[in-house]
């Protein structure tokens, strides 16, 4: 029996992350559904939301790296517990917050709860657990599993809001986020590791990476990622509401019970999530087969094109559905292929460590576009100039990711 036929690629593992993964995404990919309600309860400017789902990334962003080296020291389900705990605090006390300074400083929570209980741990443990000839698709599919998250987070949301107020659809995804713990025990991978990788500590890996021009250039790289990501998530329902043209009543859509922009809005999140279960599986396969860094820049050229194409032509719910497809397939795609990038380089020992801190330029990039997106609104009454800044940044990093470096050090490969 060969290798490949000894190790298979569905493993409990896999499923235990993605299941935490999915529950975990569809909660952090309603929040922009929230933004109208918030914002019209307590007569707020559009940027007080905006900076508190701005905060929240941010806050990811900063703990991705504090939970990857938690997990590596203490073990990866105390982090994860400790993510989904802070999660679940950061939801329940935003559900009794009434000023805008209360739900900002409240997002921190939320976000230490995400970075717990996302992609830097959960890959890592998978990536870990995977045999070598399929960890490229199977990070593929785990970053599937927050996309699946997605398809149902938002029109959740929208359906909930419909019954209770937004503090109790807080309260019951808090409920939910705690529910992800049952997967723990099955979460549990083995520490592989090369020679030079167990002889090395935490500290001299990371200066290592950080003296290496491509960690670098993976890590402003990623940043487009972030911003594009994060201010869709955020602003894309409400940008739906109010810009596109109206929906047929006697058209297909209205047909299938989607009859108002909002509800389009929430759907569209809803289909960039379906697209990239899709796009993330494939751009996994695709890692173990082609240069990691090309598709890199393959998948921001393509974002580019789409995001300058959709604001250029006419707003329409066939545009929106097309642009959410479109969009969708590239959505996280990026993610396999950096984290996949990242192991490769510099090992799996510190995969969570290294690749939390490229994360971190994933969400300063959330932080600004998300924030900007609801100060611009403020100021100028619409998204188009920070939708034209996301053009040029996912074109920057179709560039920048052409100089990465794709070749293992002697040292790491033995």
């Amino acid at each position: 029996m060969t290798h490949a036929e000894k190790a298979p690629l569905i493993t409990p593992v896999l499923i235990a992350g993605c299941v935490i993964l999915m529950l975990g995404f569809a909660i952090r990919a309603s929040f922009g559904v929230f933004q109208i309600p918030i914002a019209s309860e307590f007569g707020w400017a559009r940027a007080e939301f905006s900076l508190a789902i701005a905060i929240q990334n941010l806050a990811w962003g900063i703990g991705q790296p504090l939970f990857g080296a938690m997990a590596e020291k203490f073990g990866d389900r105390k982090a994860i517990v400790a993510g989904a705990l802070t999660y679940a605090a950061g939801l329940v006390l935003s559900s009794f917050a009434v000023t805008p300074g209360q739900h900002q400083l409240l997002e921190i929570l939320v976000g230490f709860g995400i970075a717990g209980t996302g992609f830097g741990v959960v890959l890592a443990v998978v990536g870990r657990a995977a045999a070598p000839e399929h960890r490229s698709l199977t990070l593929g599919i785990a970053t599937a599993a927050g996309s699946a998250g997605q398809v149902i987070g938002a029109p959740t949301a929208e359906v909930l809001l419909q019954s209770y107020d937004w503090q109790q659809v807080f309260v019951i995804f808090a409920v939910v986020i705690l529910g992800a713990l049952f997967a723990l025990p099955f979460i549990r991978s083995p520490k592989v590791a090369s020679k030079q990788e167990l002889e090395e500590s935490m500290g001299q890996v990371l200066v290592r990476a950080f003296k290496d021009p491509s960690y670098t250039m993976i890590f402003l790289g990623f940043f487009s990622c972030g911003y594009q990501l994060a201010f869709i998530t955020a602003h894309f329902p409400a940008f739906v509401t109010e810009l596109c043209g109206p929906i047929d009543p006697a058209g297909l859509l209205a047909g299938m019970g989607i009859t108002t922009t909002s509800a389009l809005g929430a759907v569209a999140i809803a289909v960039i999530g379906l697209a990239n279960i899709i796009g993330t599986v494939t751009a996994g396969y695709l890692g173990k087969k082609y240069t990691k860094k090309y598709l890199l820049a393959g998948i921001y050229t393509g974002r580019t094109i789409a995001a300058a194409a959709f604001i250029l032509l006419p707003i329409t719910p066939e545009s929106v559905l097309i642009f959410s497809a479109v969009m969708g397939a590239l959505w996280l795609a990026t993610v396999p292929l950096t984290s996949g990038l990242v192991a490769h380089l510099y090992g799996l020992r510190y995969m969570g460590t290294l690749y939390g801190f490229v994360f971190l330029s994933h969400q300063i990039g959330g932080f600004l576009g998300v924030w900007l997106g609801g100060k611009m609104y403020d100021i100028t009454g619409d998204y188009t100039l920070v939708w034209w800044i996301g053009v040029g940044v996912g074109a920057f990093s179709a560039i920048v990711h052409l100089p990465v470096r794709e070749h293992r050090s002697t040292a790491l490969a033995t």
